[in-house]
């Protein structure tokens, strides 16, 4: 089995969270991809059914990968909780 073989981490929900991520990922040196569902034909109809976009990246990376997401998430989640 080849460990740098991209397959699917996550479903990204907005294109401000996949410019995080990619920073952030690109600032670990970790080998990643981003890929956006938009589709100019259908102005972007798919993006409202499958999300954003998808984040790729070699398998070892996977669970690495989805602790630092549901971290950006957590925290985003946080901020936008009512008082």
């Amino acid at each position: 089995m080849n460990s740098d073989k991209f397959v699917k981490i996550a479903v990204l929900e907005n294109e401000i969270e996949a410019r995080l991520v990619r920073s952030i990922l690109a600032d670990r040196n970790l080998p990643h991809m981003i890929r956006s569902y938009h589709d100019t034909a259908y102005d972007g109809l798919y993006q409202f059914q499958l999300g954003w976009g998808e984040l790729r990246a070699p398998e070892y990376l996977k669970q690495e990968i989805e602790c630092l997401l549901q971290s950006i998430r957590q925290s985003d989640n946080e901020k936008t909780a009512p008082d």
